[in-house]
């Protein structure tokens, strides 16, 4: 078959890969000038089975109403996104009950393990090179509240194959020296030593490339402006160039994606999520971690990607607002390095590359994956903080659904017809 991914980035090109590996003729097409421009091109740089847990946890709401207005909070709300949130932003909350929080953590944990030995094939398979390191990721907690909360968590993803390793304050130093100046300020932590991490741009690049050789035919800078459905089918879709026809389509656009498929008659419960990360050059500077790190409390991942070191997170409902905030952007940096004093002393945090985007989140947590109900529209969206973890999982789930093969893992909690 003739098959055409809208999207460019992590989904869209692992999708592309799968598909090519089915032998189908495929095409991809993405309005920006190259691959991994928006969401995929600076995110936190993990691949981490071991953070799975839904944004929308059972302490969200306290969350929210203790962190509104405030600049320098992990979680915003602004209030210019709440008429886009009223519907989506209630049944956010109704799924943070613990018992959608505890199943939908599990639907996601299943889709990661089965991602991370997909990207480990891929790397056996090619010769890809993204800064990647398989030396598993920290995670560090500063109350005991917050660790028996993450024991909880850690204990329902082991059940789907995620490993970890409690650890003592002083076996965090050991671990990772870096955080030794931190010590007495922390109340323990978890390894995970499958997780990894990697320069999610160079990967979707280096990948997109190695498709593109096994005939991939690249439409960038073409944007999608219609789906056009005939007969309950869609046959074609328009960009500003012209006319792409196909046997399927799938639909990896991310935050973007509701729009298109509300033209087919599709209704998508997603709404955009931003995030911000500053990435530091930290080229010789002893203090400069070297494991990835997760600092729960604050919802900041700290990535070492070769010289370099990536500080990402916080979430903000802001609607389609792509504007890269100054603010959030240090407030990014200086809870980051607030976990390495000394490193703080030897940067300068003025020349970190700044970036935004809007992540794809689902009103209850896991990604939409497979058939959207219109006879040759696929989905791969909605993967929220996951799409670099999710990427490879993804995309051979539904090119193996186009395909006509059963998927490899359970799809209960992945699909749209979860909504209905």
């Amino acid at each position: 078959m003739h098959i055409t991914v809208i999207g460019g980035g992590l989904v869209g090109v692992t999708t592309a890969w799968y598909l090519l590996d089915g032998g189908h003729t495929v095409t991809l097409v993405d309005r920006a000038p190259e691959l991994a421009a928006e969401a995929s091109h600076a995110n936190g740089a993990m691949l981490h089975a071991s953070h799975t847990e839904p944004w929308n946890t059972p302490q969200a709401l306290g969350q929210l109403l203790r962190w509104i207005g405030r600049e320098n909070s992990p979680l915003l709300l602004r209030p210019t996104a709440l008429p886009s949130l009223v519907g989506w932003g209630l049944g956010f909350l109704r799924y943070s009950r613990p018992h959608h929080h505890a199943r939908n953590t599990a639907v996601n944990a299943r889709l990661a393990v089965y991602s991370l030995e997909l990207m480990r094939e891929l790397e056996d398979r090619l010769p890809l090179e993204y800064t990647q390191r398989h030396a598993g990721i920290l995670k560090i907690f500063r109350s005991e509240a917050e660790m028996q909360t993450a024991h909880a968590g850690s204990a329902l993803m082991a059940e789907s194959g995620v490993r970890h390793e409690a650890l003592t304050p002083a076996a965090i130093s050991h671990r990772e020296p870096a955080l030794a100046d931190i010590e007495g300020d922390l109340a323990g932590g978890f390894f995970y030593p499958d997780d990894a991490s990697g320069d999610a741009r160079l990967f979707c690049q280096r990948l997109g490339e190695a498709a593109v050789d096994r005939g991939l035919t690249l439409r960038l800078g073409e944007s999608v402006q219609h789906l056009r459905v005939e007969g309950g089918r869609l046959q074609a879709i328009d960009t500003d160039r012209g006319t792409i026809e196909a046997d399927a389509f799938v639909l990896a656009t991310g935050a973007e994606a509701p729009h298109l498929a509300r033209q087919a008659g599709v209704r998508l419960p997603i709404r955009p999520v931003k995030g911000y990360s500053a990435t530091l050059p930290v080229g010789g500077l002893e203090a400069a971690p070297v494991l990835p790190i997760i600092d729960d409390g604050r919802k900041i991942v700290i990535t070492r990607l070769g010289d370099q070191l990536r500080i990402a997170g916080t979430a903000e409902f802001t609607g389609y607002d792509k504007t890269i905030r100054p603010q959030r952007v240090r407030t990014v940096l200086e809870q980051g390095l607030a976990n390495f004093p000394a490193l703080a002393e030897q940067v300068d945090a003025g020349s970190a590359e700044q970036w935004a985007c809007l992540r794809p989140m689902t009103v209850d947590g896991p990604p939409i994956l497979g058939q959207s109900g219109v006879g040759g529209l696929y989905l791969n969206t909605g993967a929220g903080h996951l799409g670099w973890t999710f990427a490879a999982g993804a995309g051979r789930v539904v090119a193996d659904m186009i395909d006509g093969r059963t998927p490899a893992i359970d799809l209960a909690g992945l699909t749209l017809d979860r909504y209905r």
